[in-house]
């Protein structure tokens, strides 16, 4: 691949973290060329995690989660078009497509278009409210606004976001009460051990989180709303949130000659086709592990960032990525912080190391075939980060124990 020249015009569709890190990424690598970032927000980009803990707790001001100010903008000399949907793309011609009837040619494109919130809607009530951009926080504030003090507020999903939102709203001063359909919890990415072990949390400052709840509808009652259940005696609440996962929005790139399959299929330089990529959320890529490779879709902020870096790298000076993947994400909720390294499934085989339940503080290594996969923590950081390089190359759990980096 021939590196990026002053006379060439990069594209990038997806105005969230992953697009405007590539922006300035691009820029620091030393490209010269004309830039457009296109996003279907009217917003400048901004960063999404503090939206259900900072924001939605009331300690941010929405304005705060701001990436893009109007320094960082002029200083990326980036053409910004905001407010306006890509709906379509040739790949061939590296041609993208804009509601508003444009269309932009490039020599390079960059898909960064992320996830979207899992809609969620009822026979009685139509959709409900959903936490994932800035637009969904600011009109879930002003419900919020308009109740009374400890009102009850329903959550129906128990992951992250559940978890997170959960907690800020207990901050506020109301009554979050989490419906999780599943047994338990995050059973479906930590898997049956972790789960269990993280099961109290919510309980422990007083936030109800409610197991196998199975909704039949949620209607409008007395200016809020009365869900029903399949089982059981229904419930009142004055606002609801759904929280119940992520979708893609790949309708728009069908027909545009990239393989579509649980997102846009990238090679290990996170190229879909000849100039162009996909990064982030939306990218389906060869993940690089100590144990070999693997293909995934990974929704995490550090993999989104250096997805930017190393597409920017890539096509400024042609350098490949040959370095190990160690995803990381975390999670504060119920007055914890959940993080993990490494890309593990819920059916691996896992471990205590370091600490215990009751303490709700502890460390634990999954492990598959007999060798670390993955580590995840409830509130020991320390160990978590010392535990990193088991993951950088094959190690097998009986050595990580007797090496047992997290205590050093």
């Amino acid at each position: 691949m021939s590196p990026l020249r002053s006379s060439d015009h990069v594209v990038v569709v997806g105005a969230g973290v992953a697009g405007w890190r590539l922006v300035e990424s691009l820029r620091r690598e030393g490209y010269e060329g004309s830039l457009t970032l296109v996003g279907d927000e009217p917003h400048a980009p901004y960063d999404r995690p503090p939206l259900s803990k900072q924001v939605l707790s009331g300690k941010w001001d929405l304005d705060k989660v701001t990436l893009a100010t109007p320094e960082k903008i002029k200083a990326s000399r980036a053409t910004l078009r905001l407010g306006v949907r890509a709906t379509g793309l040739d790949a061939e011609h590296t041609t993208v497509f804009l509601a508003d009837g444009t269309a932009l040619g490039a020599t390079h494109v960059a898909l960064a278009t992320g996830a979207l919130a899992r809609a969620l809607s009822f026979p009685s009530s139509g959709a409900l409210a959903t936490l994932r951009n800035y637009d969904d926080v600011a009109r879930f504030e002003t419900t919020l606004q308009s109740l009374a003090p400890e009102s009850v507020v329903v959550i129906i999903g128990g992951g992250f976001v559940g978890g997170e939102a959960a907690t800020s709203i207990k901050a506020r001063g109301f009554t979050p009460v989490v419906l999780e359909v599943a047994p338990r919890p995050l059973i479906g990415v930590l898997g049956d051990t972790v789960s269990a072990w993280l099961e109290t949390i919510g309980a422990d400052v007083d936030i109800e989180v409610r197991v196998n709840q199975h909704l039949r509808d949620v209607r409008p009652h007395d200016g809020g709303f009365e869900i029903d259940f399949d089982e059981g005696p229904s419930l009142l609440a004055g606002a609801i949130l759904a929280a119940v996962g992520s979708s893609l929005d790949l309708a728009w790139l069908e027909g545009s000659g990239l393989t579509l399959e649980n997102g846009v299929v990238v090679d290990r330089d996170l190229q879909a086709a000849p100039n162009v990529a996909a990064i982030g959320d939306v990218a389906r890529f060869s993940v690089t592990s100590a144990l070999g490779e693997e293909v995934a879709r990974i929704e995490h902020w550090e993999v989104a960032t250096e997805h930017a870096g190393q597409l920017a790298r890539y096509w400024t000076n042609g350098e490949g990525s040959t370095d190990v993947t160690i995803p990381y994400f975390w999670s504060d909720q119920y007055g914890k912080k959940i993080q993990m390294l490494g890309h593990p499934r819920p059916s691996d085989d896992v471990v205590m190391v370091e600490g215990s339940r009751e303490a709700a503080k502890w460390l634990a290594l999954f492990s598959r075939e007999g060798y670390v996969t993955g580590a995840v923590s409830l509130s020991q950081p320390r160990g978590l980060a010392l535990s990193k390089k088991l993951l950088e190359e094959p190690t097998t759990l009986r050595a990580a124990l007797e090496s047992a980096p997290w205590s050093i």
